[in-house]
């Protein structure tokens, strides 16, 4: 009988060395897997607000123990869910994953890794990287079904008013269909009324896109208006989260601070940015402000009394040339609502009134 001959020493570790590298890559192919997020339930896409909410519930393929899920719905900018203290979700046993939502156009679901704090807001889609291991965007399931309104017509043009609750200033306030109305002169009346025990506010939005040009507003006396409140005029667009939403404001409050000299102010967003915030004192009595929105620049001014015509006494009035955005789907809106403030919170009912809206292409 032939006998095999016996693999030398040598040889011995080099097929020794093959195998533990061929296992070795095996290992490393099987880790670098991309873990993945599905969906087994997915809500309807509608606006969201603070008295809509459903469930939305999902599968996690490849995470590691430790990870979590965060859910964001995007109804305007994306709101984490289903609220701020509660957005880090435990994965299951069995790789499932559910929680409550407010209802958005879409959701958007991340794995990320532990340690991460999940910001209340973005103004853009939530994209993988750093802490964010994964992520997974849907739409809602079926036609987009936005809130009910009430409509108004005010100074020739068609509006909304807002009835769910909104997120403005650093407050989820509810809003009402009955804080706006217009009286037998033709001036809308806004109002901030005190409700079981909360501040119902109002908005009002314009049916349609105005895009570049001037926007003139007459307002009554708002020098009274208690610190906490805030009138405001501004363009928004729900669905331009990279140009800030397309939002131009000339607001009149305090900031809830009574000390503050300042009651008015223009804003190009986000405000945070220097520059992108002109304050301003504006006097008692009837004033009327105006934004030219252009290309590449907005001008804005208030003059004192209900028209803007040469000789007119001049309150303020500023140029911003950066971050101005271009037109989009934005619309006007008239806003007027409570920020929080411990050292003045707002104390009673409160009202403003625009005597008349004008706009010149």
């Amino acid at each position: 009988m032939r006998l095999r001959k016996s693999i030398s020493p040598s040889w011995e570790r080099l097929l020794t060395l093959i195998f533990c590298m061929v296992l070795s890559g095996c290992h490393a192919r099987q880790d670098s897997t991309a873990p993945t997020i599905g969906f087994t339930k997915i809500p309807p896409a509608a606006q969201g607000g603070r008295e809509r909410v459903d469930s939305i519930a999902g599968t996690v393929a490849g995470a590691h123990a430790g990870r979590q899920i965060v859910v964001y719905a995007r109804s305007g900018p994306w709101w984490v869910q289903p609220w701020p203290d509660k957005s880090l979700i435990p994965i299951q046993p069995d790789s499932t994953w559910s929680t409550p939502t407010h209802l958005g156009f879409e959701y958007a679901a991340l794995l990320v890794e532990p340690g991460y704090r999940p910001p209340p807001t973005m103004d853009v889609a939530p994209s993988q990287g750093g802490s964010i291991v994964a992520v997974s965007i849907v739409k809602g399931t079926g036609s987009v079904v936005l809130a009910p309104t009430v409509p108004l017509h005010f100074s020739g043009y068609d509006w909304n008013v807002r009835t769910i609750a909104g997120d403005r200033g650093g407050l989820n306030n509810p809003y009402d269909g009955d804080n706006a109305w217009t009286d037998g002169g033709g001036a809308l009346h806004l109002r901030i009324k005190k409700k079981a025990g909360r501040w119902s506010c109002a908005e009002v939005e314009i049916t349609r896109s105005l895009g570049y040009g001037t926007y003139i507003l007459v307002v009554r006396d708002i020098s009274r208006l208690e610190p906490a409140a805030v009138m405001s005029m501004n363009t928004f667009d729900d669905w331009g989260g990279d140009q800030h939403y397309r939002e131009l404001d000339v607001e009149m409050s305090r900031w809830g601070d009574a000390a503050s000299k300042n009651n008015a102010q223009y804003a190009v967003q986000p405000f945070y940015v220097p520059g992108n915030v002109a304050p301003f004192t504006a006097p008692s009595g009837t004033l009327t402000h105006s934004m030219h929105w252009e290309s590449g620049r907005a001008t804005f001014k208030t003059v004192r009394g209900s028209s803007i015509q040469a000789g007119s006494s001049v309150v303020s009035e500023h140029v911003f040339t950066s971050g101005v955005p271009s037109p989009g789907q934005e619309k006007l809106q008239f806003l007027f609502y409570v920020i929080p403030s411990e050292k003045s919170p707002l104390q009673n009912d409160s009202e403003a009134v625009v005597e008349k809206f004008e706009y010149l292409p």
